[in-house]
């Protein structure tokens, strides 16, 4: 395994967090182009089912015995870190929960991985980090970082912990800012199943089945193409690869590394639903609701760092395209 990023060093994955949407994605590209992995998750939210390629460990992130024990029963190269828990509604009400799982979590992985001399992570970090954008146009990885919730702001520590890290302990980190992952493989093999649903996507494509709650669309006033929303969606095998672009970036350079994911475009609310129309040939009705707070009205991701330094760019440029790998999925799903 040759790249331009160094002379294939790594050989085994840990992917903490691999029973999940992007986990399992990751999982399957690494799997099917050679490597050795093995996932850690403690089910909370991933499937079991989801898991068909390489070794399965149940666990918390949280369990610095379990995270020891693992460690020590097999050589690792590089850890890739999904776990996280994500809803942005959910750490507003508990905050105390989200800084335990995201940041105690994190730091207890990390410090197991020093303990085993594993000075390699990729991180899966959020958008959210940014807050409310403090200027129009797209935004690049220098604009202010300042969340709103606890989420981003557990994201945030996170990302703080990472440098500190770098300077410390010499550890090897790519950071990755999320935009709107969405879609689902091509095979059909993996998707997007969650509970609670609160993603657009799939959300409109529960509603094309008649499954669910009636769907919502928050705010008509924005100074937008339609008044609604608009947001960067990038499909999860885009981001899989960006995760593997990263990998084998960390073999050959040192500190700490943050990087932009998403298509560079985005799209209103209303033309997200426009696709799903014409994709599925179902009306997908939908109620107008109040404006949320904190939603800003456009969320683009400028993603010419991870082109230029990464070597990456997304395949998957168009929501329609998108949204189509999706509907296969959720048309027959397998967990």
């Amino acid at each position: 395994m040759s790249s331009k990023y160094g002379k294939g060093s790594i050989v085994n994955v840990l992917i903490c967090g691999g029973a999940g949407y992007i986990g399992t994605h990751m999982l399957k590209m690494l799997a099917l182009r050679g490597y050795e992995t093995t996932v850690f998750d403690n089910l909370s939210t991933g499937h079991r089912a989801a898991v068909r390629w390489g070794r399965f460990v149940e666990g918390n992130i949280l369990d610095r015995e379990a995270l020891d024990r693992l460690f020590v029963s097999q050589h690792i190269d590089v850890v890739m870190h999904f776990c996280a828990l994500s809803q942005v509604g959910e750490s507003v009400r508990d905050p105390y929960t989200y800084y335990q799982n995201n940041v105690t979590g994190t730091v207890t992985l990390l410090e197991a991985m020093r303990a085993a001399d594993v000075n390699k992570l990729v991180f899966s970090s959020t958008a959210a980090v940014y807050g409310v954008p403090v200027n129009e146009g797209l935004l690049s990885e220098s604009h202010p970082t300042n969340p709103i919730n606890p989420y981003g702001a557990s994201k945030l520590m996170v990302e703080r912990v990472l440098e500190d890290a770098s300077r410390a302990y010499g550890l090897r980190s790519v950071i990755l800012r999320y935009f709107n992952a969405a879609g689902a493989d091509s095979e059909g093999d993996i998707g997007e199943s969650h509970l609670p649903e609160t993603h657009l996507i799939p959300n409109v494509l529960r509603v094309a089945q008649g499954i669910g709650e009636p769907l919502k669309v928050f705010g008509n006033d924005y100074v937008t193409r339609d008044g609604t929303c608009i947001r960067d969606y990038v499909h999860v095998t885009d981001l899989a690869q960006a995760h593997f672009q990263a990998m084998r970036f960390l073999e050959s350079n040192e500190g700490t590394h943050c990087f932009n994911l998403g298509s560079g475009k985005g799209h209103t609310v209303m033309e997200v639903i426009a696709a799903a129309r014409e994709i599925t040939g179902q009306p997908i009705e939908f109620v107008r609701a109040p404006r949320r707070a904190g939603d800003p009205p456009a969320l683009v991701a400028d993603i010419r760092r991870a082109i230029e330094v990464l070597d990456w760019r997304p395949e998957f440029e168009d929501v329609r395209s998108i949204i189509e790998t999706a509907w296969r999925w959720h048309r027959a799903p397998h967990y």
